[in-house]
C-alpha cells in the first residue's frame, strides 16, 4: 500500500485508491461473470482517476489478475455447450468481451503515456504492459473461437500492430512475468491456434490444442523471407485484419511487407509424439495434457500436425447452390433412420449455401439444433416438392461450423457415403460387452474406395480388432470382419475401413451376406 500512495495523491484520489483496493480484496476469490459489470466499474472509476502513471499501472496489473480468472473461469464453461451458442450464454460473454476491451485500451492508454517523450520513462518494464494489452486482445480472439463465431472486426490488425510496436521497441524476446512467456512466444502461439482452423474443433479440443501450444517447448521464428522449401509456411500481413494464409493456397500481395513463419517442426515433434504414445509412453512423460493419451487426443494431434505441417489446396471448386435439405443429427438417431427407414420428429431444415463432391456449405432455416456438435456425424436429404419419391439419405460429418448470433449457424459438412445400413457389432475378445450399434458404409468414389465402418469413438478396439456384425433386414444377417485403418476421427465418432475375413460356424463372408438360421 506504501508504493500505491507514495507521491501523495489528492484526497478523492487516495479515496478511488482505497476502493478499488477494497473491492479486490473482497472479491478475490469470485470468479464468475456476475463480478464482470463490478470490475468493468473498478476499470472505469480507475481510468478517471487522475494518479501517476506507476501507480495506475500497478493498479491496473491488480485487476488485471480479477479479469484473468474471470475469463479463465468462463473459458472453462464451453466443453459441453451445443450449437449455436444461446442468447443467455452470449450475454455473459458479451460482459466478459467488454471488461477485456475496456482493460486492453487502458494498458495501451498507459503504454502511449510511457512511451511519449514528455512522459518519463519511469516504468522500468513496459514489455509487461504491452504483453497483458496484447493478452486481452488475444482472450477475446479465443472466446471467438470457443463461440464458433467470427473475431471481432479489427482485433487482429491491433494485436498485429501492438507486435509490431514490440519489435520496434525491441521488446519481443523479454520473458514475462513470473518468467512466462514473452510477447514473441504469446502472439506465435494464438498464430498457431489460429491456423489449425479453430471452426473445425469442438470446444473441448480447442482447449487441449491450447494447453498443447503452450506447452510446445518448440517457438516459431518470424522472419521477412520465406523458408527455402517447406511445405508448412504461413505468412501475416500486418496490415490486414487477418490472421495467416498458408503459402501453398495464398501468396501475398506484390506490395505489402509480409511475415513469414515454418510449422513444420512443430508438426515433426507431434509425430514424433504419437509414435512414443502409440510405444506405451504416458501423456506426462511426455509433458502433453492427460487428453493425448486418448484415442481422440491423439485424432487432434494428427489432425494438427497435418494442418501446420501440410495445409492442402482445396481439390473441388464450390458450386453455389439454393436447394433445401434435411438434417438429422447424431449417430444414435441416423441408426434409428437408417434401420426403420422413418422420418424423425427432431429433423431440421437447412439451405444449401454451395457443394462439390467433398460435402456442402449449410445454413440453418428451422428446427431445433439441440445436441448440434463440431465432429458429429449427421445425414442430409435433399428435398424436392416435385417428386413424390424420398430422396437418399447422405452421411456426412460436422467439419466446421460458424454462428454469428443465438439465431443464426452455418454448417461445413465433409461427405463420406451416399448411403447406410444401420447394424449393432458383437466383439468376440470381449463377451461381456453390450453390442455396439454402428454404420455401415459403402465406397463412395472418388472421396473413399473402401467399404466403412462408423461407430461411437472409443466403443470397439483399434485396428484389425475382429467383429462380427449384425444386419436385420427381412432376416438376421452376420458378418465377420476386422475394423483396419483408422480413417476419421472426431471426439464424436470414428471411421473404420472394412478389412474382409474368412468364413466361420455362424458366419458368412462380406459381401456374400446371407441369413442366419
Amino acid at each position: 500500500m506504501k508504493n500505491l500512495t507514495e507521491s501523495a495523491p489528492s484526497p478523492a484520489a487516495d479515496a478511488d485508491i482505497q476502493g478499488i483496493l477494497e473491492w479486490l480484496a473482497v472479491g478475490h476469490d469470485h470468479s464468475g461473470s456476475n463480478d464482470a459489470e463490478q470490475l468493468y466499474g473498478q476499470l472505469f472509476k480507475l481510468r478517471n482517476t487522475p494518479l501517476p502513471l506507476p501507480h495506475r499501472i500497478k493498479l491496473l496489473d491488480l485487476l488485471c489478475g480479477h479479469v484473468e480468472r474471470i475469463v479463465k473461469t468462463e473459458l472453462q464453461g464451453f466443453q459441453s455447450v451445443s450449437l449455436p451458442v444461446g442468447r443467455r450464454v452470449r450475454q455473459r460473454i458479451k460482459r466478459v468481451i467488454r471488461l477485456l476491451a475496456a482493460l486492453t485500451q487502458d494498458y495501451f492508454n498507459s503504454l502511449a503515456k510511457l512511451l511519449d517523450s514528455d512522459g518519463g520513462n519511469s516504468l522500468h518494464s513496459p514489455q509487461n504492459s504491452l504483453l497483458r494489452a496484447m493478452q486481452g486482445i488475444i482472450w477475446q480472439i479465443k472466446i471467438s473461437h470457443l463461440l464458433a463465431a467470427p473475431t471481432g472486426t479489427g482485433l487482429w490488425q491491433q494485436l498485429h500492430a501492438a507486435f509490431r510496436t514490440a519489435r520496434r521497441l525491441s521488446l519481443e524476446t523479454f520473458p514475462g512475468p513470473r518468467g512466462g512467456p514473452g510477447i514473441q512466444r504469446a502472439y506465435t502461439n494464438i498464430l498457431l491456434a489460429a491456423v489449425a482452423h479453430p471452426a473445425s474443433f469442438s470446444a473441448a479440443e480447442l482447449t487441449f490444442i491450447s494447453s498443447y501450444i503452450e506447452g510446445s517447448p518448440l517457438p516459431v521464428e518470424l522472419s521477412t523471407m520465406p523458408p527455402a522449401s517447406d511445405d508448412g509456411v504461413f505468412w501475416i500481413d500486418p496490415e490486414r485484419d487477418f490472421p495467416a494464409h498458408a503459402l501453398i493456397r495464398r501468396i501475398p500481395a506484390p506490395r505489402s511487407q509480409p511475415l513469414y513463419f515454418s510449422c513444420a517442426a512443430v508438426a515433426a515433434e507431434i509425430y514424433r509424439q504419437l509414435g512414443e504414445l502409440e510405444a506405451g509412453a504416458s501423456a506426462a512423460s511426455l509433458n502433453l495434457p492427460a487428453f493425448a493419451e486418448t484415442r481422440s487426443g491423439q485424432g487432434v494431434l494428427r489432425r494438427l500436425a497435418e494442418l501446420w505441417g501440410n495445409p492442402a489446396k482445396r481439390r473441388f471448386v464450390r458450386r453455389r447452390q439454393f436447394s433445401r435439405v434435411n438434417l438429422c443429427l447424431g449417430l444414435d438417431n441416423l441408426w434409428r433412420l437408417m434401420r426403420h427407414n422413418d422420418p424423425l420428429p427432431q429433423l431440421s431444415e437447412w439451405m444449401v449455401l454451395n457443394e462439390s463432391p467433398e460435402g456442402y456449405a449449410l445454413m440453418h432455416v428451422k428446427g431445433s439444433t439441440e445436441g448440434l456438435h463440431i465432429g458429429d456425424v449427421v445425414a442430409v436429404q435433399v428435398i424436392d416438392e416435385q417428386d413424390e419419391n424420398p430422396k437418399p439419405w447422405c452421411i456426412c460429418l460436422v467439419r466446421w461450423a460458424v454462428s454469428e448470433n443465438p439465431e443464426h449457424i452455418e454448417l461445413g459438412l465433409q461427405l463420406i457415403a451416399s448411403r447406410a445400413i444401420a447394424a449393432e457389432i458383437s466383439q468376440p475378445d470381449n463377451l461381456d460387452a453390450h453390442r455396439v450399434t454402428a454404420l455401415v458404409l459403402p465406397e463412395t468414389l472418388p472421396l473413399r474406395p473402401f467399404e466403412s465402418l462408423l461407430v461411437a469413438s472409443g466403443k470397439i478396439g483399434n485396428g484389425n480388432t475382429p467383429l462380427v456384425l449384425l444386419i436385420e433386414k427381412d432376416n438376421l444377417l452376420i458378418r465377420e470382419i476386422h475394423a483396419g485403418k483408422l480413417t476419421e476421427q472426431t471426439s464424436n465418432i470414428e471411421l473404420f475401413n472394412v478389412t474382409r475375413s474368412g468364413s466361420t460356424p455362424g458366419a458368412v463372408q462380406p459381401g456374400s451376406e446371407q441369413a442366419a438360421e
